[in-house]
């Protein structure tokens, strides 16, 4: 097996035709079965995804078998075309909304992730209150969330076809908290001018307000918080204390 990706936790495998992605043991079995699940339950959608295949052990380690898709991933096709990188982005944005076009109603919802990860999170308790208040006060939906939907997880076939990768975080909800998590990920990458690009795009072609977007960006935030990385600390506390956008 060739290694793919290594990561703190877990190690990403091609064997063939398949992927393969080992995890450790800081990983529950719930986590990793319920990863597995989230996969088999958007790819029911119809979703252009790699299908689940199996799950089984490697070296005694819990692995999840998905379809290898041969291709580039938009990330790496928007840092070999730069000059491309307004056309890539209309087309981020419209496979994140056909995402978005989707139902699963047993995925994991929004608002049940996010009250658990700002409880988990190291700030005050006056904050957090805050925040659960606000997260409440959220319109209720039931929209196919990716939850780390990015360049990197959009893989390009060789004859123009497009695979959405990496479905650990799917839930379902209100399509603004997937576009803050986004925009969140292209600013903690210290893009600010990708990021403004995708949030104009992403709310003219779905006749959202930037606005309610911008609600969702101290949840979403403090959701990052919680995986404690030190870079990223100054900038999430800024956005968690920030309740009125204009």
């Amino acid at each position: 097996m060739k290694v793919l990706k290594e990561r703190e936790h877990k190690t990403i495998f091609r064997d063939g035709d398949k992927v393969v992605k080992v995890f450790d043991d800081t990983f529950s079995k719930a986590d990793i079965l319920n990863e597995a699940l989230n996969t088999a339950r958007v790819e029911e959608t119809g979703l252009n995804i790699p299908k689940l295949l199996d799950i089984t052990k490697v070296d005694g380690k819990t692995a999840i078998v998905t379809e290898y898709i041969e291709g580039k991933t938009m990330q790496q096709l928007m840092d070999e075309n730069p000059a491309k990188i307004d056309e890539y982005l209309e087309k981020f944005v419209d496979i994140q909304r056909e995402i978005h076009s989707k139902t699963a109603k047993h995925l994991n919802k929004i608002k049940d992730k996010m009250h658990a990860k700002i409880s988990a999170s190291g700030y005050e308790a006056t904050l957090r209150y805050d925040l659960h208040t606000r997260l409440d006060s959220m319109k209720k939906h039931n929209k196919v969330l990716h939850g780390d939907f990015c360049p990197s997880n959009v893989v390009v076939t060789p004859d123009g076809k497009f695979y959405i990768l990496d479905w650990a975080h799917a839930t379902q909800g209100n399509a603004s908290a997937d576009a803050a998590r986004t925009y969140l990920t292209f600013k903690l990458a210290g893009k600010d001018e990708i990021a403004e690009k995708y949030l104009d795009l992403f709310c003219k072609k779905s006749d959202i307000a930037k606005q309610l977007v911008w609600q969702w960006l101290p949840i979403v935030a403090c959701s990052q918080s919680t995986k404690n990385i030190p870079e990223e600390k100054e900038m999430l506390d800024k956005w968690v204390n920030v309740f009125d956008f204009q």
